[in-house]
């Protein structure tokens, strides 16, 4: 039998996972998508996001609208207790967790009368060893709605519980079109011009990677491929910009071997720390090709819509929801998992000696953002999807 919910207000209350403060330019992509979406979404309800309290941040604040609300984290289990007395005099309609099912149960028994939601931003809290697949059965019964941003995860989801699979429904991410702008533009090409010459690569062929050290990134193929790349195209350069660690630059056993292979290369491998996301759109305009060589379950690839969106090609491996992001021949190009080490370099190459082809592809990209990928759409899928949950109570 069907449990009818009936939430007292229309407000959106929605519960970051407490592992980063919000917003921070240092944080991972879940707060990113968190403070993206939550400006858009506050234009058509009240929303209220509940993180963890740092020293730097006031234990409330509203920005673009937004509320914030902090509570003291001391571990996981202390941290939803203390989100959860805040829920109690914030009256929400709906109740948006975001990436932790495990907070569900808890939740749930405490605010029976309101909608909650779950977005999922990767598979890394469904599975082991974060969650069983039995608790991750008894965590989803407690959700009115399951949110995932790709039909790669959908299905990875129903399959692990297929009892919950009338739930799920997918909301592509997006981008800030005002931040990450062409690099084919005038202030595009002034932007590129400047950080280049800064860097000393003015008449360099710049590949770029953005992300984390970590060996499911796949930065190793991109520094194997860089061996080829170099013969056929020396004045190739590979900035790798990212650390092992979200906001830190501690150095890991892999992140030391990458170093020590871009020593071999000394001359074509630049790497640099972790960058702040308000920063990242001038380092992605300096780039002539975009590599994402992961060889995990990427979900979405959020890196993949911000280089479309400079017009920048981007060349991926073809796993998870990657390509759905990237538009074969189109936007650039897809490379097998199995068959990296051979066309990893040699996309990357097609592109690096083809700048019209560079930027014909750049454009295709710049359009199909603005098509699919942009904050402002994401948004309006979610309030319509939760307008229509409220309704359903009478609550509009």
């Amino acid at each position: 039998m069907k449990t009818i919910r009936q939430p007292i207000s229309n407000r959106l209350v929605i519960v970051t996972p407490g592992s980063f403060p919000i917003p921070s330019g240092t944080s991972s992509s879940v707060e990113q998508v968190v403070q993206k979406t939550g400006e858009q979404l506050v234009k058509s309800m009240p929303v209220v996001v509940l993180g963890r309290k740092v020293s730097y941040q006031p234990w409330k604040d509203i920005r673009h609208g937004v509320s914030y609300q902090r509570v003291p984290y001391q571990g996981q289990t202390a941290y939803i207790k203390q989100v959860g007395k805040k829920i109690s005099s914030l009256s929400p309609g709906i109740i948006q967790v975001d990436n932790r099912p495990r907070f569900l149960p808890f939740l749930r028994k405490r605010n029976p009368h309101a909608l909650i939601s779950l977005v999922l931003h990767s598979t890394s809290f469904i599975t082991k060893p974060y969650i069983s697949k039995s608790s991750l059965t008894v965590c989803l019964r407690d959700a009115d709605v399951i949110i995932v941003n790709s039909d790669f995860l959908k299905r990875f989801l129903q399959k692990k519980v297929p009892n919950a699979a009338h739930k799920m429904v997918t909301h592509y991410l997006g981008v800030d079109v005002a931040q990450f702008t062409s690099k084919w533009s005038d202030e595009g090409i002034k932007s590129r011009n400047e950080l280049r010459k800064g860097l000393d690569c003015e008449h360099r062929k710049i590949i770029l990677y953005v992300g984390r050290l970590i060996p499911k990134k796949g930065v190793h193929h991109l520094l194997k491929a860089m061996k080829t790349i170099i013969k056929s195209e020396p004045s190739a350069k590979l900035v790798i910009v990212g650390s092992a660690f979200y906001g830190s630059k501690k150095v890991t056993a892999y992140v030391r071997k990458l170093v020590k292979t871009a020593k071999m290369m000394p001359k074509h491998v630049l790497f640099i720390p972790y960058v702040k996301h308000q920063d990242m759109p001038k380092w992605v305009r300096i780039a002539d090709v975009f590599a994402v060589p992961s060889v995990g379950n990427e979900a979405f690839g959020l890196v993949n819509v911000e280089a479309m969106a400079t017009g920048v090609p981007v060349v991926a491996t073809r796993i998870g929801g990657i390509q759905e992001v990237v538009e074969e021949g189109q936007t650039g190009y897809l490379v097998e998992k199995d068959a990296i080490e051979t066309e990893l370099p040699a996309r990357i190459l097609q592109l690096l000696k083809d700048e019209s082809l560079q930027r014909k592809m750049g454009e295709n990209g710049i359009k199909r953002v603005d098509n699919l990928f942009t904050w402002k759409r994401a948004a309006e899928v979610r309030s319509d999807l939760y307008s229509q949950m409220l309704k359903a109570t009478a609550l509009v």
